[in-house]
């Protein structure tokens, strides 16, 4: 009869495993379907914004019209950053020159609102997220999500801390609680734990209502610099 029982428990516990595995599986496969399926209507819908905005650019400040730039994702594996082109082209060169003037609290990224590397249409795009737009190609490569925490420079990953590198865990995405809540008036660390509080509560539901919720944060603009 222990036999039986012992045989019985582990059958039980297996059952659990399972059911905890295909549960996992099956909610991993939802935001990827959620994922593809809007960004391919954002992508077919928005059209015409990308064809504008890419022929403004090129027409105020010559170059290329998109800035692809190494992101840190998922398990900290490396991808390109999509977005469109909002700075002069040297602008990469001129950060370490700027980075005794960075406003953002915590020191980890960088940060400034007026930034003068940033064209006159750049900071049109940014104030409304359109740069950000060329990041739904990202997400249908699967190197994104639509809500998940933002993805960091390799630079600014190694300063982070264990707890930070936590965030690391799971795709990065488009939006997130921070960008909703302020942007990049946010300090830092409490970008963090936003970012650990919506791991700890993802789900399709939640991503959604983030999702809904984006679309004010972007029309206010609030700490878009």
């Amino acid at each position: 009869m222990m036999l039986l029982g012992k045989k019985h428990s582990r059958w039980r516990m297996q059952l659990k495993v399972s059911a905890w595995e295909w549960t996992v599986s099956f909610a991993k496969f939802l935001k990827t379907l959620l994922d593809v399926m809007l960004s391919l209507l954002m992508l077919i819908t928005l059209s015409p914004v990308f064809v504008i905005t890419a022929l403004i650019i090129y027409l105020t400040d010559p170059g290329p019209v998109f800035y692809i730039a190494p992101r840190v994702g998922l398990d900290g594996a490396k991808f390109g950053f999509i977005k469109f082109r909002s700075m002069f082209i040297n602008a990469d060169k001129l950060k370490d020159e700027l980075l005794e003037q960075n406003e953002s609290a915590g020191g980890v990224i960088f940060k400034m609102k007026k930034d003068p590397r940033v064209t006159r249409i750049g900071r049109f795009i940014r104030r409304f997220s359109i740069d950000e737009l060329p990041q739904l190609i990202n997400v249908l490569k699967g190197d994104m999500s639509l809500v998940g925490p933002r993805p960091p420079l390799p630079r600014e990953v190694l300063e982070y801390t264990l707890e930070d590198r936590k965030r690391l865990h799971v795709k990065p995405g488009i939006t997130c609680l921070w960008q909703i809540e302020g942007r990049s008036e946010i300090p830092f660390e409490q970008q963090v734990q936003l970012d650990m509080q919506y791991i700890r509560s993802q789900g399709i539901w939640n991503d959604l209502k983030i999702l809904l919720k984006t679309i004010p944060a972007v029309i206010g603009g609030k700490g878009a610099y």
